[in-house]
């Protein structure tokens, strides 16, 4: 009888959706942040100047607390393995110009992926 081999799994993820930014304003985080450790990622973010490093910590702090309330991770050994932004629905609105006219207002969304990998299992 073979034994079964039980997959570790290493990596543990967050989704954001329809956040109400432009993904280029978001990609512009997500790369200074992308491959780094969960420990510096939360410093850079704290003092980084957008608007976009909002959501992008919130989502950290989610996906980290994913992997350490489901499958134990330690949060010394995680790294962002991949963060990846796309555009989502655009809301599409008329504001109220001179003359009768109406103006078209362009309100542009995303949707915000981030994994996190647990290191510390990859050397075991």
């Amino acid at each position: 009888m073979k034994k079964k081999k039980t997959k570790r799994y290493t990596e543990v993820s967050a989704l954001g959706q329809y956040i109400s930014m432009s993904a280029n304003k978001v990609r512009r985080v997500i790369d200074q942040i992308r491959g780094r450790s969960y420990e510096e990622t939360l410093m850079i973010l704290e003092f980084m100047p957008y608007r976009a490093c909002y959501p992008v910590l919130k989502l950290i702090y989610s996906a980290a607390a994913n992997g350490i309330h489901n499958m134990n991770f330690d949060e010394k050994s995680l790294i962002i393995s991949k963060a990846e932004v796309n555009e989502g629905t655009t809301v599409k609105k008329l504001k109220p110009r001179a003359k009768g006219r109406g103006y078209p207002i362009k309100r542009s969304t995303c949707h915000i992926t981030i994994v996190l990998r647990d290191i510390a299992l990859n050397e075991q």
